[in-house]
């Protein structure tokens, strides 16, 4: 593992009863975020619990801000944050009983930003966890990791479930706090609008397999839409991943857009559209599973 790394993983395989993580290779550099997009139960979730030693992977190579894992498992989690959607606080204690809980367990936490994270998420330190709304309780969770000050955060899921409002705001803070400090972060979400905006690069992840890994902006400038007046047969070349025909009509979706690829076109473009995010994945995803047979 380099050491400008975050984490690695390589060959990482975890066999289940109905579904296997098969095969799994990921790496972060430090400073940069990385989003983990995948439709539910594509192997998101699990792929952070092995990452995180919740899970003993069965083949495999994992090392995690250095440290290989699961052996050195302790040395690693003492600089890294974990927050997820289903995380739980105790229900009677106040957040400001569990902001002094963690306080008390990691010595790098931080009061004066841990101050600054409350007033910012518009919360109260008095405050029982059980009156806290959904969006609430994640920025409670998002404050006790933040405030440790990790080198690396692994967020599973964080929006899910909340509403459009709820969603943006936390995000919004999100992306301020963000701001503040350089980490690394792993971020996954079935969500491909809350992964673009956080996001340096992203990977996505289907059927417990990784389909296609690369900085954001490399994702959104070789995919295009172009469609194509002609009854000649569509042309064979390999960035073209899928081609619909409606009449003279042909739309191509294509992963390895540039002029050069509009040059070996041969027929007259009527127009070239970028794709969204989330029409990246799903062509990427649809693509995958043609290919394997699924």
């Amino acid at each position: 593992m380099s050491a400008t790394q975050a984490f690695s993983m390589h060959g990482v395989r975890k066999a289940f009863r109905f579904f296997t993580l098969e095969d799994v290779s990921l790496q972060l550099e430090h400073g940069q975020i990385m989003g983990l997009v995948g439709p539910n139960g594509a192997g998101k979730s699990t792929t952070l619990k092995v990452l995180m030693g919740l899970l003993a992977a069965e083949a495999g190579e994992i090392r995690l801000l250095g440290h290989a894992m699961p052996e050195h498992q302790a040395a690693a989690k003492a600089e890294v944050a974990f927050v997820s959607d289903d995380m739980r606080l105790f229900q009677h204690a106040t957040l400001g009983w569990h902001m002094g809980w963690v306080a008390s367990m990691f010595p790098t936490w931080d009061a004066g930003y841990a101050a600054q994270l409350l007033k910012r998420f518009g919360l109260n330190a008095e405050q029982p966890v059980k009156g806290l709304s959904s969006g609430e309780h994640i920025k409670a969770a998002l404050l006790l990791a933040l405030a440790r000050r990790p080198r690396l955060l692994v967020l599973d899921e964080p929006t899910s479930g909340l509403d459009p409002v709820a969603r943006h705001e936390l995000l919004a803070e999100f992306m301020d706090v963000l701001r503040d400090d350089s980490r690394s972060i792993l971020f996954s979400s079935h969500n491909t609008v809350d992964v673009e905006r956080i996001s340096d690069r992203i990977s996505f992840i289907d059927r417990g397999r990784v389909v296609a890994s690369s900085d954001r902006d490399d994702f959104l400038e070789r995919w295009r839409r172009v469609q194509l007046r002609t009854h000649t047969p569509a042309p064979d070349l390999p960035e073209i991943v899928h081609c619909a025909r409606d009449g003279g009509l042909v739309t191509l979706t294509v992963d390895g857009f540039d002029d050069d690829f509009l040059a070996r076109l041969g027929e007259p473009v009527q127009q070239v559209q970028r794709m969204s995010l989330e029409e990246i994945f799903v062509a990427t995803v649809m693509h995958s599973r043609e290919a394997r047979g699924l």
